[in-house]
């Protein structure tokens, strides 16, 4: 009896050990989830947030770069904070601020690390990161954001932002994270995929106080992020920079581009901001600051404002006028002043002396022509068949469409046409005369500071353009891919533009003297945009001009609201780009141009 309960006691032990054993066999072999609950708790997942392309001028001057900040990350299971007020102190938060980031935390999940405080500056974590040991449950991730060489080109460049929940629910690409930056507006919008690079990961060893030390298993499972990549934009940065400060404390634009390349040299908007402001760790309450200024430096007037164009448009006219072939370049037109206002005196015109003297009626005639071809029965049917034309023949110049610059928030401007004015009129019940105002760059004409230089552009050309773009390049391990652009002819012939640039270059010294530059000669056409606002006692001042005449390397137009005629604020404002771009200085002359445009001294 008793051997029996030998031989039983001891199968009892041999089947619990045999139970053991493969117990412990099925943890360790066949299920991982305590072994790698094991190792969670030796290591740690940092993502690697990649370095955001940098952005160069076309001479490789850096314009915006990144700058290291860091989050602080929490895994709310390891927590262990002794002293609150000790932590709030170091990190300078209050103790409802750490109760509520906890809290937050906790909802996001217990065993995930999330963030805690974001964007400690560079030089805040260089004070406090040898006290971190002490709070275990927190560690910072490295990350960057972005900041710019000079207070300039903030509409222009646009900024980045961390995406949202709405961004993230709406993202079928499944490319973004909670915590990733997008670029929002600009360049770092419209260029967004080639800046952003790829996330990595890596693993860290761990001890129980949360201090690093060293890489998990060597890092075999690390994964190294790509910077994104860097662009080469077409912007000369101290004309740039020259510019922006000629339009200090006024409201305007300037547009440069050149000729050949349609490359943009300067794109200047004000009143603007310093695109410092929106970044780092102030940026909502910066960027609410600048959206409620009454003065809308988010409002990037060169692609945004649209302004009636004035006598600029009076050369797109005759452009159109001889490649119809409703006039020529020696035809003698006399004209008197019944039929629009005018400030030129009545006589005989050709087509030099209509842009030289900008006359109103030289050039009511000459779209009249356009407009009244003989080709319907009357005036009523015979002004649509013309205006047809005559609109499809001013959007060949870019105009009433969107150019296609690389950035977000081009209008179109508008160019009157047929449907237009039967919505305004009635179908059949208009003729000429009562959309005449257009023909001096009035009326339903609306154009946009770019749309303007790029038509300097095409006369610079002698009739083409080549789209506007701000970034000629993208670069990839110092290897630049440069893009290339057609040519978009705007009409049949070029034989007659030395007859517009020949009248031009007339007009730039009668109408706009302060403009002149003795040893370079400037082509150029000014004019006076109205406002439309009875409580402003000034128009706009408008000036378009190539420079030089052959050869042109510069094409510019310059809009100073409220500022009156288009020879002194305007004209005097792309002299001195002009001259800056080509002689690298500005020559002191006696008219003091400088001095006059930086203290918006336009009236006497």
């Amino acid at each position: 009896m008793l051997e029996n309960r030998r031989y039983i006691i001891q199968g009892f032990f041999i089947v619990m050990g045999i139970v053991f054993l493969v117990k412990l066999f099925a943890l360790q072999v066949v299920n991982d989830t305590y072994s790698s609950q094991a190792e969670s708790n030796t290591r740690q997942r940092i993502v690697e947030y990649p370095f955001r392309g940098l952005i160069y001028d076309r001479n490789e001057n850096l314009i915006v770069y990144n700058e290291p900040i860091y989050d602080l990350m929490v895994i709310p299971k390891d927590i262990e904070v002794t002293d609150t007020t000790s932590f709030c102190n170091l990190f300078e938060i209050t103790k409802q601020e750490f109760e509520e980031n906890v809290l937050n935390a906790r909802k996001y999940s217990y065993v995930k690390p999330s963030t805690f405080l974001k964007k400690i500056s560079h030089e805040r974590y260089a004070q406090i990161q040898d006290q971190l040991y002490k709070f275990r449950g927190f560690y910072v991730n490295p990350r960057t954001v972005r900041r710019y060489s000079k207070p300039i080109l903030a509409n222009e460049l646009g900024y980045i932002g961390e995406v949202d929940q709405d961004f993230l629910d709406g993202d079928t690409t499944n490319s973004y994270k909670p915590g990733d930056y997008i670029g929002i507006t600009g360049l770092e919008e419209a260029y967004e995929d080639a800046l952003r690079g790829k996330r990595g990961v890596s693993y860290k060893l761990v001890n129980v106080s949360g201090i690093v030390k060293g890489a998990y298993k060597g890092g075999t499972n690390d994964t190294a992020s790509i910077p994104g990549k860097n662009l080469i934009s077409t912007i000369d940065l101290p004309l740039q920079e020259y510019a922006e400060k000629l339009l200090d404390g006024k409201r305007g634009s300037v547009v440069a581009i050149e000729p050949s390349t349609g490359e943009i040299l300067v794109m200047a908007s004000a009143p603007t901001y310093d695109p410092n402001l929106l970044t780092g760790k102030k940026l909502g309450d910066n960027f609410n600051k600048i959206r409620v200024d009454t003065t809308a430096p988010l409002f990037n007037r060169p692609i945004m404002a649209q302004y009636p164009p004035g006598s600029i448009f009076k050369t797109v006219q005759a452009l159109i006028a001889l490649d119809e072939g409703v006039t020529t370049t020696d035809e003698k037109i006399k004209v008197n002043l019944n039929n629009i206002g005018d400030h030129a005196p009545p006589g005989v015109y050709d087509v030099v002396k209509g842009i030289r003297y900008s006359s109103n009626n030289y050039f009511y005639e000459i779209m009249k022509r356009l407009i009244l071809r003989g080709e319907g029965s009357n005036i009523f049917t015979d002004t649509p068949l013309g205006l047809e034309k005559w609109t499809a023949a001013v959007k060949k110049f870019g105009f009433g469409d969107q150019l296609g610059i690389d950035i977000p928030g081009e209008v179109p401007g508008g160019v009157p046409d047929v449907e237009l004015y039967d919505k305004m009129y009635g179908k059949g019940r208009y003729a000429y005369s009562g959309f005449a105002s257009v023909s001096i760059g009035q009326g339903e004409l609306l154009v946009t500071p770019l749309q303007v230089a790029n038509l300097a552009a095409i006369i610079a050309n002698r009739g083409h353009y080549i789209k506007p773009h701000l970034i000629k390049g993208i670069k990839e391990n110092d290897k630049t891919e440069y893009f290339n652009f057609d040519k978009v002819y705007t009409g049949n012939n070029n034989e007659y533009y030395p007859e517009i640039i020949e009248g031009m270059a007339q007009a730039a010294k009668q109408t706009a003297p302060r403009a002149i530059i003795n040893d370079i000669e400037i082509i150029g056409k000014t004019g006076t945009a109205e406002n439309g606002k009875k409580d402003e006692t000034l128009d706009h001042s408008v000036f378009m001009a190539f420079a030089p005449r052959e050869n042109p390397q510069i094409a510019i137009a310059v809009y100073v609201e409220n500022s009156g005629m288009g020879g002194r604020a305007a004209g005097m404002t792309a002299s001195l780009i002009i001259e800056k771009y080509l002689r690298g200085y500005i020559k002191k002359n006696w008219w003091k141009r400088e001095e006059y445009v930086l203290k918006g001294d336009f009236i006497d």
